[in-house]
């Protein structure tokens, strides 16, 4: 039986892998995108589209309503210099409108640093993502308060190289490290099949990777980071 899947934030990074992995294996999906956005990295992959903001609550129960799916992704971030960001207004939207729906399985990307995790981050690194850390924390309460089977998952120092395999997730919220964004959608997939992961939160990061994410060693932000 082939699977639905519906995916925000598919248009690039984790979101991307996913719809990536999720058709490589036989699944369909519906990739959400803004008007804007670049799609080639999707074209290759036989995706279905919805273009909605995710800031649009009409838009968001439009994308809702174009397939039967067993599950919805949200990878949705943003720019520090975006007007408004979508983390929680964006997860509020999806929740609504996945439990109007009926669509109860969810699993949200968001970041340490998030939740009871905020101690974890160096003090470089609250400096520069305090405030979106605090978004992501809302986010994550929406999610969690909401009564959906749901997963969070929370990523470190994020890289676009070659998967390695070694990724794991654990539910020490105090891990901290740094995870590939194909391995991190691995991950994605994973408890999207595993009914033991819905209402647990679990730290992504690869024990491989020695190297900390460029906040933790007191570097600038790199762009497009959280």
């Amino acid at each position: 039986m082939t699977n639905r899947y519906l995916v925000f934030g598919a248009s690039h990074g984790t979101g991307l892998e996913v719809a990536r992995q999720l058709t490589g294996r036989g699944d369909r999906v519906t990739a959400v995108v803004r008007r804007t956005s670049d799609r080639s990295g999707l074209e290759p992959l036989g995706v279905d589209y919805v273009v909605a903001d995710v800031l649009d609550a009409q838009a968001v129960d439009a994308a809702f309503d174009s397939g039967d799916y067993r599950a919805v992704v949200c990878t949705v971030g943003g720019s520090r210099k975006e007007p408004q960001r979508p983390d929680v207004i964006g997860t509020q939207n999806i929740v609504n409108s996945a439990k109007r729906r009926g669509v109860r399985r969810m699993v949200l990307v968001t970041a340490v640093g998030a939740g009871d995790s905020r101690k974890v981050l160096s003090e470089n690194a609250w400096k520069f993502l305090g405030p979106v850390m605090e978004l992501k924390t809302a986010a994550e309460a929406c999610l969690t308060a909401s009564g959906l089977d749901a997963t969070i998952l929370r990523p470190g120092g994020m890289n676009s190289e070659a998967a390695t395999g070694t990724a794991i997730r654990t539910e020490d919220h105090s891990a901290m490290g740094t995870i590939q964004r194909a391995d991190l959608a691995a991950i994605v997939i994973d408890c999207l099949d595993d009914d033991t992961t819905i209402g647990r939160i679990y730290h992504t990061i690869d024990p491989g990777i020695q190297e900390q994410p460029p906040l933790q060693r007191g570097e600038a932000p790199r762009a497009g980071e959280a």
